[in-house]
C-alpha cells in the first residue's frame, strides 16, 4: 500500500525547470560550480497596494533540508538521453549544503528588497531556485490579499472557505497557510487544521437545508446537535419571508437553553439584508445574534460596507482571498548577486543589466535595515552592502533605487535589521518550532509590524510610497558599475 501524504510538500528535487538542470549539468562540465550569492526579491507591490506581506519561509525551510533526487528521479532524467552518466551520479548525492539568509515570516516588504539571500555553490543555487520562488511568491501574494481584507474590516472577524475554489490541493493548503499569516481568524480547510493548528469554522450548507422537509426542521435538527455553534443559514429559500422568521424560531429555543445563535447570508443584496435581518432580530429581543456574510466578497466591498456601518458581525472569505483574486501572481525574482573569482579568489559582485532601470539589479552581498522615528513608527528601508554600518542616532543620506537624483537625510532612533541567517552548511539554525507556533509567531509578526506603518501605507486605494533606498555604499558600487558596463 502507498505510503500516505499528510502534507503539500514537494521534496523531489526535479521540482525545478528544466533549464536549470541542463544549465546545471553545464556548469559540471566546465568545472564552473565556483561559490554564488543570489537574492530573491519582487518587483512591485500586488493590488497596487502600498505593502506586501512576507509568507512561505516555514514551508521552504521544511522543504530544503530535504530536497533531492530519488532513484526513480535520476531514472527519469537518464531516459531524457540529455544527461550523462557522471552528472546523474552527481545529482545521487544532491543536496542543498549552503547558507540561507531570510527575513521573518510576517514582515512587511518592499519591492527590490532581498527578501532571501542565498550562498551556495553555483549548481545547487540554481537547482532550488524554483523551489525558492515558488513557496514564497504565492504564499506572500495570499498572505498580503488576506491582510488587505483584514484592514477593510477594520481587524474583524474573516474566516476563510476557499478550499473548493484554490488552485489544487496543494495550492488550498499554502493558501490556507498563507490566510492565517495575513490575519484570517480560521479556515474551513479540516486538514489545514490538523497541520497547521489553525482553528477550523463553519457550520451548514444549502444542502443541509434543503435536504429536510422544511426550513424550519433543518434548523431545529442543527440547533439540537451543535446548540453551542449554530450560526443558520438563512437565504437558500427567501432571506426575508423565510429565512430569518425561522432563524428566530429555532434561535429562540436556544437562547431559553442558554445559547446564543447567528445567521449567514450567502447571496443578494448584502447592505440592504442585512440591515433588515438586524432589524429582524433586534425586533424578537435578540440583540446579541451575529450576523454573518460570504458570497464573492472582496477587500472593496468589505469596506464599503463596513464605512456604511452594515450590521456585520464576521466574514466568510473564499475565491478572492486564496487566488489572489484580480493579481494572479507575486513578481518575485532571483537574481544573481556575487560570485566566486578563481584568478583572483575573491567574491565579486555582478549586476544584471537591462533597457528598464527598475529590471536592473543591486550588486554584491545585501542586507536590509528598517529606520523608524522617535515614536516608533517605521519611516524607511534601507538596503546596504554587508557590512556598511546602518546606525541609530547618526544621521546619514540614503539614495533612490534607480540611483536618480532623489535623496534624503534622516537620523533613526531605532535600526532594525531584517535578514537573518536561517540555514547554515544545508541544516537549519536554531530550535524547529511546531507548525502551529511557526504560523502563531508569523501571524503576530504581521500584526505587529502592520501597527509601526503609518495608515498611508495601508489604504485600500491610492496608499502612499514607502521609502526603500540605497545606502550611500551600495549606490556608489551600482553607479560605478553603470558606469563601465553602459554605454
Amino acid at each position: 500500500m502507498a505510503e500516505k501524504i499528510e502534507n503539500s510538500t514537494i521534496n523531489s528535487a526535479l521540482f525545478t525547470d528544466f533549464y536549470e538542470l541542463t544549465m546545471a549539468q553545464g556548469y559540471w562540465k566546465n568545472g564552473m560550480n565556483q561559490d554564488v550569492v543570489f537574492d530573491m526579491f519582487f518587483r512591485r507591490q500586488p493590488f497596487n497596494g502600498g505593502f506586501s506581506v512576507y509568507a512561505g519561509i516555514g514551508t521552504l525551510l521544511n522543504a530544503i533540508t530535504d530536497f533531492s533526487f530519488s532513484e526513480s528521479d535520476i531514472e527519469y532524467l537518464k531516459s531524457l538521453n540529455m544527461f550523462e552518466d557522471g552528472f546523474l551520479d552527481y545529482l545521487r548525492t544532491f543536496r542543498f549544503s549552503g547558507d540561507m539568509w531570510a527575513f521573518n515570516e510576517g514582515t512587511i516588504i518592499f519591492p527590490q528588497e532581498p527578501i532571501v539571500r542565498i550562498h551556495a555553490n553555483l549548481i545547487e543555487a540554481q537547482i532550488i531556485e524554483g523551489l525558492v520562488l515558488n513557496h514564497i511568491n504565492f504564499q506572500s501574494l495570499i498572505a498580503t490579499k488576506t491582510a488587505r481584507i483584514w484592514l477593510a474590516s477594520k481587524k474583524g472577524a474573516v474566516m476563510e472557505f476557499g478550499l473548493r475554489r484554490a488552485q489544487g490541493p496543494d495550492g488550498a493548503m499554502s493558501a490556507t497557510r498563507a490566510t492565517y499569516i495575513g490575519g484570517a481568524a480560521g479556515t474551513a480547510n479540516t486538514l489545514a487544521g490538523k497541520l497547521y493548528g489553525i482553528p477550523v469554522m463553519g457550520t451548514m450548507a444549502h444542502s443541509w437545508v434543503m435536504a429536510f422537509p422544511s426550513e424550519l426542521e433543518a434548523f431545529r435538527a442543527y440547533a439540537k446537535i451543535y446548540p453551542s455553534k449554530s450560526v443558520f443559514l438563512i437565504d437558500t429559500y427567501d432571506t426575508l419571508k423565510s429565512g430569518i422568521k425561522n432563524a428566530i424560531i429555532a434561535g429562540s429555543e436556544l437562547v431559553e437553553k442558554g445559547y446564543n445563535f447567528g445567521v449567514r447570508l450567502d447571496s443578494g443584496d448584502i447592505s440592504y439584508l442585512t440591515r433588515e435581518v438586524r432589524k429582524e432580530l433586534d425586533k424578537a429581543g435578540f440583540p446579541q445574534a451575529t450576523i454573518t456574510v460570504s458570497n464573492e466578497l472582496t477587500e472593496e466591498i468589505i469596506s464599503t460596507l463596513v464605512s456604511n456601518d452594515t450590521p456585520i458581525n464576521s466574514w466568510g472569505v473564499g475565491t478572492h482571498m486564496v487566488t489572489g483574486g484580480n493579481e494572479s501572481s507575486f513578481t518575485g525574482v532571483y537574481k544573481l548577486a556575487a560570485r566566486h573569482d578563481k584568478a583572483t579568489d575573491t567574491v565579486e559582485p555582478v549586476m544584471k543589466f537591462s533597457s528598464s532601470p527598475e529590471k536592473m539589479t543591486n550588486p554584491g552581498i545585501k542586507n536590509v535595515y528598517r529606520l523608524y522615528d522617535e515614536n516608533g513608527n517605521a519611516a524607511a528601508d534601507i538596503i546596504a552592502l554587508e557590512g556598511e554600518k546602518i546606525e541609530a542616532g547618526k544621521e546619514c543620506r540614503y539614495y533612490h533605487p534607480m540611483v536618480d537624483y532623489r535623496q534624503f537625510s534622516f537620523k533613526a532612533a531605532k535600526v532594525e535589521p531584517l535578514l537573518h541567517q536561517v540555514v547554515k552548511d544545508g541544516k537549519r539554525i536554531g530550535e524547529k518550532k511546531s507548525e502551529a507556533e511557526t504560523l502563531r509567531i508569523a501571524r503576530e509578526n504581521m500584526r505587529r509590524q502592520l501597527e509601526s506603518f503609518d495608515d498611508s501605507y495601508k489604504r485600500i486605494l491610492n496608499p502612499h510610497v514607502y521609502k526603500v533606498s540605497l545606502s550611500e555604499g551600495l549606490k556608489d558600487l551600482k553607479m560605478d558599475f553603470i558606469k563601465k558596463n553602459v554605454r
